[in-house]
């Protein structure tokens, strides 16, 4: 197999957690890529030249992370990412994390190409306080969880989106703020999954 990736997409790192939590490293070849150069071979693999996108071992393409998390899950033997007696409750945290990281990417995009003025916009308001709404309910459900030594794709796409908040928008002051969801955060981003992916 084959994953188009760069160091900062939040929805690439996903995927690659994934992978290794899945046991699946050795069975994947990494593209490094800039999917801003409309790079070829990602073009040919993904054509919207969005990253994550993976090659099969039988030459199908996949596109978006979580699309791409769920077929890692069912290839692999390894305890799953998304177990069916916890269905709803794995996939109701996955979407939280997923819009998470979906406002503060499309903040950090945005600013890029038309200066942090942007946040001032009727959409940059909107994200910000998605933002803020996404990391009350967050605090709200994490908080008081105990650490335990199981992960669901749920947990890693809060802890990446969470993660991706302090690596992007450190104003966000998230972890100063939710002292618990900060604690929650930190048992999860403990994971050699996580180390070995950090942003940079």
């Amino acid at each position: 197999m084959e994953l188009y990736l760069n160091t900062t997409s939040p929805y690439a790192r996903l995927a690659r957690i994934v992978l290794l939590e899945k046991g699946l490293a050795e069975s994947v070849t990494l593209k490094w890529c800039d999917p801003w150069a409309d790079d070829a071979d990602l073009l040919k693999a993904n054509p919207a030249g969005r990253i994550p996108a993976l090659v099969t071992e039988e030459g199908t393409t996949l596109s978006e992370s979580m699309l791409i998390a769920v077929y890692l899950d069912g290839v692999s033997p390894n305890k799953p990412m998304i177990a069916q007696d916890s269905l709803g409750e794995v996939l109701h945290l996955a979407g939280l994390g997923q819009n998470l990281m979906d406002a503060a990417f499309n903040t950090v995009i945005a600013r890029k190409h038309y200066g942090n003025g942007i946040d001032d916009s009727e959409l940059g308001q909107r994200r910000s306080r998605a933002i803020q709404r996404l990391l009350k309910q967050l605090d709200g459900e994490l908080g008081e969880i105990q650490q335990t030594s199981t992960i669901n794709l749920g947990h890693i796409a809060t802890a990446v989106a969470l993660d991706y908040l302090a690596f992007r928008l450190p104003e966000a002051n998230w972890k100063e703020e939710y002292p618990e969801l900060q604690e929650w955060h930190a048992g999860v981003t403990a994971r050699a999954s996580f180390e070995q992916t950090a942003f940079s």
